[in-house]
């Protein structure tokens, strides 16, 4: 019987990490939901006010149902701001929705990463619906140059991983900075939210190592196969 040890010791410990990472994130976000800032400040005003500290008033604030379901959608230029930030004015909830209008403002500013990251989701899409197929078939037909385009479609996601890091971070650094200049949140406010910050870009990280373990256990299992 076929035991995957590649599994076992790579993906396994990605996985875990992952987990343990989305835990930091919602420890985090329910400490610090819990303290209101002293300036009153919800999470939909902490975004206008990032938007408008870089002269951007083309993007609207909406709000969107959901835990954490935050994010900018640059097509429709719409922040969309979950039930738990949008009318919040917890520190976690100013920090997430300064986090998203950063992302709003690499777009404006055209971002280097962010456009590589555009750049590569066709890619990514493709590579993500084609992965399994290419190497389910190419086992089955003992085609060595299938499976290697199966694992070559794989790799574009984890490259697609390691731009958004960047990406996430940046966004990030953005958002405290404005959050800090703008005098939004107080010298002792800010601690909780760079943790709640630093708590959501580990998810990031932990994504992409789960993706760099996988892609590492297909190149182990079918990386020695030759064509006839």
């Amino acid at each position: 019987m076929f035991f995957d040890y590649y599994y076992l010791i790579l993906v396994v410990p990605a996985i875990l990490f992952a987990l343990w990472a989305q835990s930091q994130v919602n420890s985090a976000f329910n400490q610090y939901s819990k303290v209101r800032t002293l300036r009153g400040l919800t999470g939909a005003q902490a975004a206008e006010a990032v938007l408008r500290a870089h002269g951007i008033y083309d993007v609207q604030i909406q709000h969107i149902a959901g835990n954490l379901t935050d994010h900018f959608d640059p097509r429709d230029k719409v922040i969309r701001l979950s039930d738990n930030v949008f009318h919040n004015d917890s520190v976690a909830a100013v920090g997430v929705a300064a986090h998203e209008a950063g992302h709003a403002v690499q777009y404006a500013e055209g971002y280097g990463p962010i456009k590589l990251r555009n750049a590569i989701i066709p890619i990514t899409q493709i590579g993500s619906t084609l992965t399994w197929p290419l190497l389910v078939i190419g086992l089955i037909l003992s085609a060595p140059s299938l499976i290697y385009l199966g694992i070559a479609f794989f790799g574009c996601s984890t490259v697609f991983q390691a731009v958004t890091l960047p990406v996430e971070f940046n966004a990030s650094n953005r958002a405290l900075a404005a959050l800090e200049s703008g005098g939004m949140l107080s010298q002792e406010e800010m601690p909780g939210a760079r943790k709640t910050l630093r708590a959501a870009a580990l998810t990031y990280v932990a994504a992409l190592a789960v993706s760099i373990a996988q892609l590492l256990r297909l190149l182990l299992l079918f990386g020695g196969r030759r064509d006839d």
